[in-house]
């Protein structure tokens, strides 16, 4: 049964989607976006479980017109940005937060992007996200595939999403999940949907992310993705490291080589460090799971990454350890694919194909380590996936960049 409501002069369809739940579109084609805000207690939630949601249409510069999505679990602020591929913008519980400072400061509309500028590193001009969809149709570094310029990192991050539905369980623990649809289309080329989630509750310090993409062309596809996870102080820092149980390690290119021995520890702020980048094979567990993590120099608190080697095969540590005006970020990425462009990347067997109609799908949980013995029990994680099985140190990089 299909309702409508009135809240904060923002007229939304609410949908009872069964007794014990309630549903609202906020992005709908043909449908204004205004500010718009729903909390636990005007629900009227009496369990002790306090959370809001809010929608906030922005002005001014470049970001004119982008559409924030904030949730607050009560234990944690996130936001998601509908308007660029329904990316986690940043989040933050007490004085832990998860996110980075980039130079570009603004959320960038995607309408003020062009992909195809600075030889294909456009994508760069609003890069400043916690979680940076790359995909679906290719992701790595710019250049020319099979007479095709191929952008940086693909479009994923620069679709606005055509539809986004809020959906809150009545019951406790209040479970919100944020739907959002992204379209890559063109024709003659991709034919791609891909259907997002978020999903958190009250009172939680992590969210999970399920995206399921499907081929909607009457032919086989290719396709990539990678999740480009990225985060700054206070978890990055001298002395920081990252853990993952790795079946084989190699550097990206020669620069990366030199550092070999060091790629899972951190430096301070470097001025004209540049980036060194390492390509993953992760070990998982019977079912395929996997599990990173990221610390600070006393192992204090950090974040820890799930995801599926039968999902994601790959993954690539990104090491952005430059002066902090240029961006001081290190990316954790899970993939199908590494960051080589897509014509290198055939040979290695890390361009999928998706048939006529098919369907894949990705999840990854992000789960903020707040204390020691969070971290502790983490990293024991790492070890049991692990289970003594060694890492291969592979000194020649996979591909040469051309």
């Amino acid at each position: 049964m299909i309702h409508a409501r009135l809240l904060s002069g923002c007229l939304l369809l609410l949908a009872s989607v069964s007794a014990s739940a309630w549903e609202y579109t906020l992005v709908a084609p043909d449908k204004p976006v205004q500010n718009w805000s729903i909390s636990s207690d005007r629900l009227g939630l009496r369990d002790g479980l306090a959370f809001a949601v809010g929608v906030h249409r922005l002005s001014g510069g470049r970001q004119e017109g982008s559409v924030l999505i904030e949730i607050d679990t009560g234990a944690m602020q996130l936001t998601v940005v509908a308007t660029r591929g329904m990316n986690v913008l940043r989040a933050q519980a007490g004085t832990l937060r998860l996110g980075w400072d980039s130079p570009v400061r603004e959320v960038v509309n995607p309408a003020f992007v062009n992909l195809e500028s600075r030889n294909g590193l456009g994508w760069l001009e609003g890069f400043n996200e916690l979680v940076a969809r790359a995909g679906f149709e290719w992701v790595g570094h710019p250049g020319m595939d099979r007479g095709q310029l191929l952008t940086l990192h693909g479009r994923a991050s620069y679709l606005p999403a055509s539809q986004v539905v809020l959906t809150i369980d009545e019951q406790p623990p209040h479970r919100i999940s944020l739907k959002g649809v992204l379209h890559e289309e063109a024709f003659k080329q991709a034919n791609f949907r891909i259907d997002t989630e978020l999903v958190t509750h009250a009172g939680a310090t992590g969210f999970t992310l399920h995206d399921r993409l499907t081929n909607q062309g009457a032919h086989t596809a290719e396709y990539q993705v990678l999740y480009h996870s990225n985060f700054g102080p206070p978890l990055l820092g001298e002395g920081s490291r990252f853990a993952a149980p790795v079946r084989e390690v190699s550097p990206f290119d020669a620069r990366a080589r030199q550092e070999l021995g060091e790629w899972q520890a951190y430096r301070a702020p470097t001025p004209g460090y540049g980036e060194t980048v390492y390509n993953l094979y992760p070990w998982g567990d019977d079912q395929g799971r996997s599990l990173a993590v990221l610390h600070d120099h006393s192992a204090h608190q950090g974040v820890a990454l799930a995801f599926n080697v039968r999902e994601l095969p790959v993954f690539t540590l990104w090491k952005h350890t430059d002066a902090k005006a240029q961006g001081y970020v290190t990316g954790l990425e899970p993939g199908t694919s590494f960051s080589y462009n897509r014509s290198q990347q055939r040979a290695l067997g890390l361009v999928p194909r998706i048939e006529a109609g098919g369907t894949r799908d990705f999840t990854l949980d992000y789960r903020l380590l707040a204390t020691a013995a969070e971290v502790r029990q983490a990293l024991e994680q790492v070890e049991g996936i692990r289970h003594g099985r060694p890492t291969k140190m592979r000194e020649a990089p996979l591909a040469q960049e051309p």
